[in-house]
């Protein structure tokens, strides 16, 4: 598996602190069988990352795991506000981007409210050769209340990435509904941990995949389309359709 999404680097946003928990959070990611893992810290006003802090807190996580024996990859990314995403020039913009590749980027979905000016930043993004993934919008109260509102970002060409604690049911009945509202709709590529330590938001991948119940959708959430997003290439073609299958129901042990 390849998670997408992640606060494993220490000390820059609300995610791991030190070496020592980033290095417990790798190896509880190895042990459910991840081989890599994006790290995506925070990029908004109360965690202003800049690209060259990601990149060397990268390098150096990256060599405490070589110390370590932890067989674990760790990749470039950022989790980006929509707001602060006017802020970075081209450059900076592409360097955050998921694996480097400079085509996908990771945008924070809001907790409440629908985001206004989600519609034109998608279609800002797309005019520069980027698609948009976006985090966890089954734990935004309006997507809570109306999944189906959040086809027209992805009919716009945006991707979405659902957190596995969320279909587990850790993070509430209303996150578990939404997140079982989207992927029966087919609205939902990926599946990511959101992983900030082993306290909050730990791993849980594998869990997350076999509650789906449907091990080609779990393999298609957590290995294929990472597998994509990370090499740079385009999804499957046809693939959303596929996912119309997915029972709730089925997700729910009804």
């Amino acid at each position: 598996m390849i998670d997408l999404h992640s606060h494993i680097l220490p000390g820059l946003d609300d995610g791991v602190r030190t070496v020592e928990d980033a290095l417990a959070l790798a190896r509880a990611a190895a042990a459910e069988g991840v081989e890599a893992i994006v790290a995506t810290p925070h990029v908004r006003a109360d965690y202003p990352t800049t690209a060259a802090q990601m990149e060397d807190g990268v390098a150096g996580l990256t060599a405490a795991l070589d110390e370590a024996g932890v067989p674990l990859r760790v990749l470039p990314g950022g989790e980006l506000d929509l707001e602060w995403l006017s802020r970075l020039d081209s450059e900076e913009l592409r360097r955050f981007t998921l694996a480097g590749s400079g085509l996908y980027v990771l945008l924070e979905f809001p907790y409440d409210g629908w985001p206004l000016g989600l519609l034109p930043t998608i279609a800002r993004l797309r005019a520069a050769g980027i698609t948009p993934l976006l985090a966890h919008p089954e734990r935004n109260s309006s997507v809570q209340e109306r999944p189906e509102r959040l086809e027209e970002a992805i009919g716009a060409g945006a991707l979405a990435q659902v957190t596995s604690a969320s279909i587990e049911g850790r993070l509430g009945r209303r996150a578990r509904a939404a997140a079982g509202r989207l992927l029966e709709l087919g609205l939902v590529d990926v599946i990511a941990s959101d992983s900030h330590g082993a306290e909050v938001r730990s791993f849980g991948l594998r869990a997350a995949a076999e509650s789906l119940r449907d091990a080609e959708l779990a393999r298609y959430l957590t290995v294929e389309a990472p597998a994509a997003i990370v090499a740079g290439r385009p999804l499957e073609p046809g693939r959303r359709l596929l996912r119309r299958s997915f029972s709730i129901s089925r997700m729910m042990g009804r």
